[in-house]
């Protein structure tokens, strides 16, 4: 159930505030009737009337995918490639909340619940993301040290939650290492290791938040739970 003056809103009618001064003029009206309490609580089944226009509250829909390489987080792609959304089986009309690179791998939400989606890719919130990176060279201890510290990355500060080197081979001069971050610049991965002069070979994000791949394979996924949506929400600050 929500309240209806949200659901007014998040349509993309008009913003709250006037959806409540719609409700108080007597302008909506809900199965047939019309509705002039503030607060008053829609399903999903019910049939809202707004000057007319009729509108139809979406269920909300949240799924966790294990993203493979080689497929773009995006709803379509002009040039063909496959995307994250053909993955899923479902008739919402979901889109990935923000984005893996096209040869990165893990952990990626997909959902129709905007006002989630902004919870959870606004750097206030909070939201953690762990990721595993193969480096194409030895780390140095000191450079280690750095990343801990906090590098500049396009002139802008980036300090990890964690850093922890998983493995490394002096002889084959590669690393793996694990990496937590709170924001989500683009490429930020990537970028942060290259502020320090290494190559990310390969990449994958195995957490989100509290969520974890678990047993999903590649390309497989799975819907979350009501309980898991709604820990999710608990971001929101």
């Amino acid at each position: 159930m929500e309240r209806l003056q949200k659901v007014i809103a998040q349509s993309g009618i008009t913003s709250r505030r006037k959806a409540e001064d719609l409700i108080l003029a007597g302008r909506v009206s809900v199965n047939g009737n019309v509705v002039k309490e503030l607060g008053t609580k829609v399903s999903y089944e019910d049939t809202i009337v707004v000057d007319g226009k009729t509108y139809f509250l979406e269920e909300k829909k949240v799924y966790l995918l294990n993203k493979p390489r080689g497929v773009i987080c995006s709803v379509s792609d002009e040039v063909g490639r496959k995307t994250v959304v053909e993955l899923i089986d479902t008739d919402k009309r979901i889109y990935p909340v923000g984005r893996l690179d096209y040869d990165t791998t893990g952990l990626l939400l997909l959902t129709n619940d905007g006002e989630l989606a902004n919870v959870l890719m606004h750097p206030r919130h909070h939201v953690e993301k762990t990721y595993v990176a193969k480096l194409n060279k030895f780390l140095e201890p000191g450079d280690l040290m750095k990343l801990k510290k906090g590098v500049l990355v396009e002139g802008v500060l980036c300090k990890p939650t964690r850093v922890t080197v998983k493995k490394y081979d002096k002889e084959k001069d590669y690393s793996i290492v694990e990496v937590t971050l709170v924001e989500g610049r683009n490429h930020i991965v990537k970028k942060l290791f290259l502020s320090l002069g290494y190559l990310v070979d390969k990449l994958t994000r195995i957490q989100y938040g509290f969520l974890t791949l678990e047993h999903l394979k590649s390309g497989e996924y799975r819907e979350l739970s009501l309980k898991e949506v709604k820990k999710l929400y608990e971001y929101k600050r």
